[in-house]
């Protein structure tokens, strides 16, 4: 199981500490493309079409590969998995509200929104598991708490995004945004997961084709969101020094997490396993959850604004994520040759 997420890994594993992978730079030229030339017209409404179409086999070809033995081995450890979930679903948005003073005058009001709307969203899958994996944490348990990250974000972002912003989302209060979110997102995903013993081996010996749909389903709605944003005078009403202020804010959200995450599971007497566990699954943020959630919870005129926090700290967490994963597998081999 574990090889399988680290198949899946971005490439900035590969790379010079914190240069960007070839994923960053394709999202980038797609943001400079809809930048340039944005979806209109009938084209808009058919990319709005396939992007839901591609988000929804996306999550069930997760769910189609997510091991039930897997499941059944990392989640007995609940007293992990409830640091985890505080660390996701309480944790971040607390500092979201708490940092405000700090963070708020370096962003534009639209750009804070996207702040807590990222603090508000789950854990990662891919990622958190490989590094995991990676820094010689405790896998069963990181592939648990992940995975049901996601399900638990599907009922509590649109809670959470309601009770930050303290109104409801555009499509009509937190209720039908979560029934949207779970036919969009849920539903593939337990069908692909009850149809796991028909096509789960073919996915584990092809991981290169969930890899390709997951890149590709935010490469479309990353395109669409910002075509509508552009659009709407995104660009107009971002000045760069907001831009190098949302950097500024993502880099000190994640530091003061880890920071926590690091020193409260040690105050906890958690294994240096479950430690690294709660680290790398209680730090992300989920991209391939969050833009489709987005577009469910947002006006498409404010996706662009709302997401573009999401796509800076994923890549940010990556990047210092695979520093720190380094480090851990060193100490761990340098205490396994004592």
């Amino acid at each position: 199981m574990g090889a399988l997420f680290f198949a899946e890994l971005p490439k900035t594993m590969s790379r010079p500490r914190f240069l960007p992978d070839n994923f960053t730079l394709t999202l980038m030229a797609t943001v400079a493309l809809a930048s340039l030339l944005p979806a209109t017209g009938h084209f808009a409404a058919y990319m709005e079409y396939a992007t839901t179409a591609i988000v929804s086999v996306l999550f069930f070809l997760h769910g189609a590969k997510l091991s039930r033995q897997a499941i059944w081995a990392g989640i007995g450890h609940w007293k992990l998995h409830l640091w985890i979930f505080l660390a996701t679903f309480v944790m971040f948005p607390l500092l979201g509200l708490g940092l405000r003073p700090v963070l708020e005058p370096l962003v534009t009001p639209e750009m804070y929104i996207g702040v807590l709307f990222l603090c508000a969203l789950p854990a990662t899958v891919q990622s958190a598991i490989a590094f995991t994996s990676i820094a010689r944490g405790n896998v069963p348990a990181a592939v648990c708490s992940a995975s049901a990250s996601t399900f638990l974000g599907i009922v509590f972002t649109p809670i959470l995004v309601s009770l930050l912003l303290h109104k409801n989302a555009e499509s009509g209060g937190a209720l039908q945004a979560i029934g949207k979110i779970s036919l969009q997102l849920l539903l593939p995903f337990i069908v692909g997961h009850l149809l796991r013993p028909v096509i789960g081996g073919f996915l584990t010996r092809r991981a290169s084709i969930i890899k390709l749909v997951d890149q590709g389903s935010i490469l479309f709605v990353v395109y669409s969101a910002f075509s509508a944003a552009v659009i709407s005078g995104l660009w107009k009403q971002t000045p760069l020094p907001a831009l190098f202020g949302l950097i500024a804010l993502c880099c000190i959200l994640l530091a003061v997490v880890l920071a926590i995450t690091t020193f409260g599971a040690r105050r906890l007497g958690f294994s240096k396993e479950d430690e690294i566990t709660l680290v790398f699954c209680g730090s992300k943020k989920s991209m391939v959850s969050g833009i489709p959630m987005a577009n469910v919870l947002f006006a498409s005129s404010a996706v662009g604004a709302v997401v573009l926090p999401l796509m800076l700290f994923h890549q940010i967490q990556l990047m210092v994520c695979a520093v720190m994963a380094q480090r851990y597998a060193k100490r761990a081999q340098s205490i396994a040759q004592e």
